[in-house]
């Protein structure tokens, strides 16, 4: 059983068994119901310049079942340009450019990712782009879970001051507040303070944090009504309007949501971002957007009633706008991920893949639900599963993935430390400690590893080999630095050791290549390949090079 309690509710959640719906190898977006737009898709001009005239030249990928003449080339005078625009969904596809019919060669200059046999072939990921890097922050959720209440005022602030001596240096810049909190509200209805038992609110700690070169990460969504605010008779701001004409009180529902199709919703939900804003906020943590969404939850049955699409995506866009506006990341958390994730995708910079951390612990992060892909909030039940399988919506520059917290002193051993660290960094995911100042142990070296987190730093995003978490080979993920570094990432989720190996010349190298063990800090010399016995739970992270890694 795992309890939530999040801002003034509490409800306890117990594990029930689901069905299992088949899963393909690779992801496919599904059409779309009568009261949705059509997917959304991008005009993607793919180009390629010879240095001699060619005859034909075309695209094969999979978005056309690798056929050629189904999008043809078309060239300049000269037959030196070739120029194709295809229309597509939001995802990563992989493709080829065909020469004169017979030649298939990679796109020199192509997103590289690895194909069904592990070799890598030209790629490209499409999505509304994405200024943000995933985010390196520490979180009160651990403390909320365990106490089943809101952080006292004071245990928040000394877990600030351990982050500021122990994280901070190494690129942790940002603390966040989470649920179990109350009604604390200004005189725009707005949730101003974490609990009426703090004597600061989020102004003041958002002022204190960026005095010490910090920010303040807010958790709350702005779709949600304080109802002792509506109550009180509090207007919307800008108007005169009550917030409590924003309520349905005939709706059956955990939360007081907001109906986004009355007069004054746009003006609240967006003035309730740009309050946020306003203190020097530049972190959103929006969630229950399934109970939005959906009305169900899988434990619990009905939560509410069930929006269309069009009620969803205005709500997100109302909140995505204003976000933008103000230059705040957006992070969507407990979306149903309906129609392959594209909403998501559109609308946020970053979407939770897996359900609660929770009690954490190895369980939680691989085993929890291994393989199995359910229907609405979580399809998936783990930061495994749920980063192998939605990385084709990631990539740099793109949507973030979220696997929800780490608590590092829940796991066992080493082994396990590490790999639940640099599967984060290798999937381009946020690293985000729930361990508290008196809970860490001697565990901090695994959040303080500089050479993994130059991936973060550098924008890198690494893919596997296959998103079918129920194939081994998708234990291996590979992906490119921005110098052309390669990073190869062998992890093992078995009982047993396993043996990882990857011939580099599958990652484009000709001759031996130079690798370095990101755990060991050690050169491993020039070599052409790599294997390596993987102990239990555990992982290697490589570096390869074409030139000679420093010391």
């Amino acid at each position: 059983m795992v309890g939530v309690n999040k801002l003034w509710w509490s409800v306890i959640l117990t594990t029930a068994s689901g069905f299992v719906l088949t899963m393909d190898a690779q992801p496919t977006l599904s059409s779309p119901p009568k009261d949705r737009p059509s997917p959304l898709v991008v005009a993607h001009e793919f180009s390629y310049e010879s240095a001699t005239k060619l005859n034909s030249v075309a695209i094969a990928g999979s978005f056309n079942d690798w056929k050629p003449e189904i999008t043809p080339m078309v060239s300049d005078a000269q037959g030196k340009t070739w120029r194709a625009t295809v229309n597509l969904p939001y995802g990563t596809y992989l493709y080829k450019i065909v020469l004169n019919g017979d030649t298939w060669i990679d796109d020199p200059y192509g997103g590289r990712e690895p194909d069904a046999k592990g070799k890598m072939v030209s790629s490209i990921t499409l999505g509304p782009g994405n200024s943000f890097k995933a985010p390196l922050y520490w979180d009160s959720y651990e403390y909320d879970l365990k106490a089943d209440g809101a952080i006292p005022e004071k245990e928040w602030s000394a877990n600030i001051d351990w982050v500021e001596k122990n994280l901070k240096p190494y690129g942790y810049t940002m603390v966040a507040i989470d649920g179990w909190g109350d009604e604390v509200f200004n005189q725009d209805g707005y949730r101003s303070s974490h609990s009426r038992e703090w004597t600061h609110d989020y102004a003041w700690w958002s002022k204190n944090l960026q005095s010490r070169g910090m920010t303040l990460g807010i958790y709350n969504n702005p779709l949600w009504i304080v109802r002792a605010a509506a109550l009180a008779g509090v207007k919307i701001k800008g108007t005169d309007l009550p917030i409590r004409s924003l309520w349905d009180e005939n709706e059956k529902a955990k939360f007081t949501w907001v109906q986004v199709d009355r007069p004054g919703a746009e003006q609240y939900v967006k003035g309730y971002v740009q309050y946020y804003a306003d203190m020097g906020v530049r972190y959103l943590r929006i969630d229950f957007l399934s109970w939005y969404a959906s009305g169900h939850d899988r434990y619990l049955g009905t939560v509410g009633p069930r929006r269309s699409q069009a009620q969803y995506e205005t709500a997100l866009r109302w909140i995505k706008e204003a976000c933008d506006a103000n230059g705040i990341f957006l992070s969507l958390v407990m979306p149903d991920l309906d129609h392959g994730g594209e909403t998501e995708v559109h609308y946020g910079d970053m979407f939770r893949v897996d359900e609660d951390c929770g009690a954490g612990g190895w369980w939680k992060f691989s085993d929890y639900r291994r393989g199995a892909r359910l229907p609405g909030w979580s399809q998936y039940g783990g930061p495994f599963d749920g980063l192998t399988y939605w990385s084709h919506l990631a990539g740099r520059n793109q949507v973030i993935l979220d696997p929800d917290f780490l608590r590092i002193n829940t796991f066992q051993s080493d082994d396990e430390k590490k790999s639940a660290v640099s599967l984060c960094l290798m999937a381009g995911a946020p690293v985000t400690v729930a361990d508290q100042y008196d809970t860490i142990g001697d565990n901090l070296w695994v959040y303080q590893n500089r050479e993994l987190l130059a991936l973060n730093e550098d924008g890198f995003v690494g893919k596997p080999l296959t998103t079918d978490p129920r194939n081994e080979s998708s234990q291996t993920w590979t992906g490119q630095m921005s110098n052309g570094d390669w990073i190869v990432g062998f992890f093992n989720r078995e009982k047993e050791a396993r043996a990882r190996s990857i011939d580099f010349a599958t990652l484009g190298f000709t001759g031996d290549a130079y690798a370095r063990d990101l755990w060991a800090h050690k050169n491993l010399g020039p070599m052409a390949s790599y294997r390596i016995s993987v102990p239990p739970h555990g992982c290697v992270m490589l570096k390869v090079s074409k030139t000679k890694l420093s010391e």
